[in-house]
């Protein structure tokens, strides 16, 4: 009784429309913790150049000289060292024309950085609206298997005379699997996109200050 019980043995024996489910549950696990190790790898980066880029943004060095240095490294091409790129590389080019307003030349620059800033937040947004259907939807695809998997067992019974526990327990014991394994996927989806989801707004905070900082330097520049 016990090895017919056992879990291995009652998904290899379910019928075929439960054993579906199961194979797109794990499936959807196996994809889900596939994207939390590369959000989780994607976010430490980003956190970590971000302290890295605001450390020497903020010795007090040139500029010019700091522009030139990412543009050589090419090693701030994400994150806030791309915003700073497009909004610096943008006010060098109006202000080298000569016939534009101080601070038309400030808001080009800032209009550059809006542009950088929102494709920094699409990548770091990348997977996190699969995690968010997964999480959401798992747990109603489990259901549905324990429901078929249930309704085939009682429509069983009617073909016996007798029904006792041992005839319906491995049925509704292999539709039960289904929920499980819902919940397997869906419970570490939800708390990563829930945990992720606060580092990207916590991150866009990040990068729109220092937006507003860098543009108000380079507004004293034009003015001085």
């Amino acid at each position: 009784m016990s090895n017919e019980l056992s879990i291995a043995h009652l998904i290899l024996n379910a019928s075929p429309v439960v054993q579906l489910v199961i194979g797109l549950l794990v499936f959807a696990s196996l994809s889900s913790w596939t994207m939390i190790f590369d959000r989780m790898r994607v976010l430490r980066r980003a956190k970590r150049d971000a302290d890295e880029f605001e450390s020497r943004f903020w010795s007090g060095g040139d500029l010019a000289e700091l522009y030139r240095q990412v543009e050589r490294d090419g090693d701030d091409d994400s994150g806030m060292g791309a915003i700073f790129r497009a909004g610096f590389r943008e006010f060098a080019r109006l202000r080298g024309k000569g016939q534009i307003e101080p601070m038309d030349v400030v808001h080009g620059a800032q209009r550059s950085m809006r542009v950088a800033l929102s494709r920094e937040m699409d990548k770091l947004e990348t997977h996190l609206s699969m995690l968010a259907t997964v999480g959401s939807t798992s747990p109603y695809v489990g259901l549905f298997g324990t429901v078929w998997g249930i309704m085939n067992s009682f429509t069983a019974l009617g073909n016996v005379k007798q029904a006792t526990i041992a005839l319906v327990a491995p049925g509704i014991a292999e539709a039960l699997i289904a929920t499980a394994i819902g919940l397997f996927a869906a419970i570490p989806a939800v708390v990563a996109y829930n945990r992720y989801s606060n580092d990207v707004e916590r991150l866009n905070n990040r990068y729109d200050d220092f937006l507003e900082e860098f543009a108000t330097i380079l507004q004293r520049q034009v003015h001085g």
